[in-house]
């Protein structure tokens, strides 16, 4: 419930002419207008016509005869006691709120009473004969009064929105947090938590991994702004969001404008129990792509990469096969060593093609044919190995992968031997 005062009642004040007969007057009119504007209500207000069973219509019907009765209480003493009808009225809202429903029926329903009431009660007047001014003040307390309460209820249902929308994002926090667990959490824990945190497990998912570029402060702004079925941790030092289902391109167009002071890498999209690897797939390329290993695109996908993220999924093992593989060419002069390299790896792909090769490098075709000699004299029968020759070819292709782009080949002395 919320602490904050309501507006005070307009007619506060004793209204002058009231006769004490009138209120026992009005209290016995209780029991049947109950009935009669709950009657009212359920012809009226469709949703009230499906929900008046059970504990909640047990509850209206109290909130009804509650409301009333704490009227005529006020129109013999303005000072009288008024915490069990705000109660009661805060939990209508509430109601609402839980329901997923606006709280037009309920002001609807407010209405409703009050017109019933004042017809009810403008017979019990004429029977008291009072005085045109005095109904007058009467009719304006009753219209005041049932604003009241549409106040009160207002309260609880925006108290319960505020308590409902928190309890959610806790929810979906302690859910994506245990998604990315390792081992998987089990599918009946999952859907309890997913449930409670209003969100539909779906059959894939697909994580992002994302990296500020901008000044700090903007995961709030940004989780605003993100879609609701997106799970999102934006404030941990290693931001991410996960996705159901594949990011197809109106969703990656979406997460672009959204999250446009991050740059996004996205994995691949794979079964609920997988999720932690996509994650870490979606890292590895945020990491390469800050290393420049790949191009630095505001939105990477993982899929675009997979050899380069496959290679280079440990960089100290590829550093090691790379620098054991290659190990015997540290004997041989640096520019020459980068001459052979550049040839190797064409010369693998292409194996024959020597006039191929020797275009694509603006060299003469004797001088690939010169340094496929000396690869041959270096690698012995090794090159002519499957196996061999497939270690090559990855080992040259992590290679020029470890490369610094703003060097050519001439000017790196070692590139399989790397600083981290």
């Amino acid at each position: 419930m919320t602490n904050e005062p309501h507006r005070a009642m307009r007619p506060a004040r004793m209204i002058d002419g009231i006769p004490r007969t009138l209120p026992a007057a009005m209290r016995a009119e209780l029991p049947s207008l109950a009935d009669e504007v709950i009657a009212e209500i359920r012809r009226l207000i469709p949703e009230y016509a499906r929900s008046m069973d059970g504990v909640y219509g047990e509850t209206f019907r109290m909130g009804v005869t509650q409301c009333m009765k704490t009227f005529i209480d006020l129109v013999a003493d303005p000072s009288a006691p008024r915490d069990s009808r705000d109660a009661i009225c805060r939990f209508l809202g509430e109601y609402e709120a839980r329901e997923g429903r606006t709280l037009d029926s309920l002001q609807g329903a407010y209405r409703i009473g009050c017109q019933i009431a004042w017809r009810r009660m403008t017979k019990v007047v004429l029977r008291a004969k009072l005085s045109a001014a005095v109904m007058g003040a009467l009719a304006d307390a009753l219209f005041s009064y049932a604003d009241e309460l549409a106040s009160l209820s207002a309260e609880g249902y925006r108290d319960e929105q505020r308590r409902s929308g928190q309890a959610r994002q806790q929810h979906r926090a302690r859910l994506l947090r245990l998604l990315l667990e390792q081992p998987a959490i089990s599918r009946e824990v999952m859907m309890e938590i997913a449930e409670h945190a209003d969100w539909p497990l779906p059959a894939t998912v697909t994580l992002a991994a994302l990296r500020p570029v901008a000044k700090p402060g903007e995961a709030e702004r940004a989780a605003a702004r993100i879609d609701g079925d997106i799970l999102a941790d934006l404030a941990c030092p290693r931001p991410l969001v996960l996705v159901p289902g594949p990011v197809a391109e109106p969703r990656e167009s979406a997460l672009a404008t959204a999250l446009d002071r991050y740059r996004i890498a996205i994995g691949l999209t794979v079964p609920l129990n997988l999720a932690a690897d996509s994650l870490r797939w979606a890292q590895q390329a945020l990491a390469l792509a800050e290393s420049r290993i790949i191009e630095p695109a505001p939105v990477i996908r993982c899929e675009d990469h997979l050899v380069e993220l496959w290679l280079l999924s440990d960089m100290a093992l590829a550093r090691q096969i790379t620098q054991r593989q290659m190990s015997v060419l540290e004997q041989i002069p640096a520019h020459e060593r980068a001459w052979l390299i550049d040839t190797f790896e064409p010369w693998l792909e292409r194996r024959g093609t020597v006039t191929e090769i020797a275009a694509m490098l603006g060299v003469h075709v004797q001088t690939v044919r010169y340094r496929i000699k000396q690869l041959k004299e270096i690698f012995g029968d090794a090159i002519d190995d499957p196996d061999s020759r497939l270690a090559f070819e990855l080992t040259l292709r992590v290679m020029r992968l470890l490369r610094q782009p703003d060097r050519t080949p001439s000017e790196i002395q070692h590139p399989f031997i790397m600083a981290e």
